[in-house]
């Protein structure tokens, strides 16, 4: 394996001091020594709960390269017998050197950015792109102030794509990480009620995701969703930060990248599209109408970044959903089969609403009823009672047959619901396993969504020791 990184490069470009006999070079980057390969640089980043330096002896184990460390620390290390390159701060030398890879690389650069859909839309840029050269892009959720430089970190020299996906719950959070990672496209999924407790309105959640714009490399373009109440918003706010190429993707007769029909099954999608006044059909592997939106968005941006549109439409029939975010398992019980959608790694209204909508498309089978396990949508703030509640009404109007909740914000919309549907309500996930475990049945569907802190996985978890999985659908 190649190196990644010569130690020497690494020291130059961190502005940092060589202590003991350095390797000639390291295969990666790393911050956790849970999954530190051997050869890899450790990054002794000191965080909110943890420093990385306590757990310096335990790279070394691993078979860390070497490490980077903060000077403060290094008496306290000087015993360790593996080579360190010492630094001020730990986490501005990752991102010196994210910002390195960043002027080395001359990969086509893709970030993105919005209320719901970013890592969903990050994934299916990896896969679509893959068809047609080397991909570099953000590990799970790395979306943060130190999975962004990371990420970049990471990247390869010789790679011919890179997506970025850059998150926030605050003002200020993105501009920092767009000015990193200067993307040559900047794609803007979807503004939604996300972290609204944080924010005034969805206007001003608009303005902090627009933060993205402010990075983008000259000569880029801006890519957003013309479907969404705040494209006019958006468009102006690049604009105003230097943006002169602005691209839309959606329904409306306007957009750059069309969708021309859709075909919405219960495992898979199959679309029309008018890309750039290409005609692209494509099969898409992951059931949705919020997926196909996100499809367009990666279209577009395969057209912008010069790919292979062909090949990277024909590769999408082979996406697959993510644990946490649509993954489907067939679950045996002694009877027959349950199917189990776990959403389960986030959630805000448009994001649950989605996932309603993929549950009552989803088949049934036998006497199966489609049922959903709902959890808090966390970060609304003042506005968390009336959004759940809201819930009532969209799943009223589907085929859903009973609805189990949990959490504190959930009793809004159990009190919201119309007496005729079936309804359980419990106080927390502790409380609402063992009920879901004696609920279902064989031939259900089962939906579990909710924000990731309100520990949902867990359930998901709990039928599938209880269910053994025969395997993702």
């Amino acid at each position: 394996m190649s190196d990644l990184w010569t130690s020497e490069a690494m020291a130059e470009a961190m502005g940092g001091r060589p202590f003991g006999r350095l390797p000639e070079g390291v295969s990666g980057v790393s911050i956790d020594t849970r999954t530190l390969q051997r050869g890899e640089a450790f990054f002794a980043i000191k965080g909110e709960r943890q420093d990385g330096h306590d757990f310096a002896t335990a790279a070394h184990v691993a078979g860390a390269g070497l490490l980077v460390v903060a000077e403060e620390k290094l008496p306290a290390l000087g015993r360790l017998s593996i080579p360190m390159i010492v630094v001020a701060d730990v986490l501005a030398a990752l991102e010196k050197l994210g910002a390195a890879a960043r002027a080395r690389s001359q990969a086509k650069i893709i970030a993105v950015t919005g209320s719901a859909g970013k890592t969903t839309t990050k994934e299916a840029l990896r896969h679509a792109l893959s068809a047609t050269g080397k991909v570099h892009a953000s590990d799970k959720s790395f979306n943060n102030h130190w999975g962004v430089p990371l990420t970049l970190a990471r990247m390869p020299a010789d790679c011919d794509y890179a997506v970025f996906e850059i998150g926030m719950n605050h003002p200020g959070e993105i501009r920092p990480l767009t000015k990193l990672v200067r993307p040559h496209i900047a794609i803007v999924t979807l503004i939604a009620a996300a972290h609204l407790g944080h924010f005034k309105d969805l206007a001003e959640i608009a303005r902090a995701k627009a933060e993205i714009f402010e990075g983008v490399a000259p000569g880029g373009t801006a890519l957003l969703n013309r479907d969404d109440d705040h494209f006019a918003l958006l468009q102006k706010l690049a604009r105003k930060a230097g943006v002169k190429k602005i691209r839309g993707f959606g329904e409306n007769p306007r957009s750059d990248y069309r969708l021309e029909s859709c075909d919405l099954g219960a495992t898979a999608s199959h679309i029309t599209a008018n890309i750039a006044g290409h005609e692209i059909e494509a099969e898409i592997g992951v059931p949705g109408r919020h997926i196909v939106q996100n499809i367009l968005a990666v279209l577009g941006a395969a057209h912008l970044a010069g790919a292979d549109l062909d090949k990277a439409a024909g590769a999408l029939a082979g996406l697959s959903a993510e644990r946490g975010r649509g993954m489907r398992h067939r679950l045996k019980h002694p009877d027959g089969e349950i199917t189990l959608i776990d959403e389960s790694y986030n959630a805000n209204p448009a994001s649950m609403q989605a996932a309603i909508k993929l549950l009552d498309a989803t088949d049934v089978k036998g006497k199966g009823r489609r049922i959903a396990v709902l959890g808090d949508m966390l970060e609304l703030g003042a506005h968390s009672a009336k959004l759940h509640a809201e819930l009532a009404e969209m799943l009223s109007g589907t085929r859903t047959d009973l609805v189990l909740l949990a959490g504190k914000e959930m009793k809004a919309l159990a009190d919201s619901l119309p007496k005729g549907m079936k309804k359980e309500y419990r106080d927390n996930v502790e409380e609402i396993i063992p009920l879901v475990l004696e609920t279902v049945r064989p031939g259900d569907a089962v939906m579990v969504k909710s924000s990731n802190g309100v520990g949902f996985s867990r359930l998901v978890d709990a039928l599938i020791r209880r269910y053994p999985a025969a395997g993702p659908e």
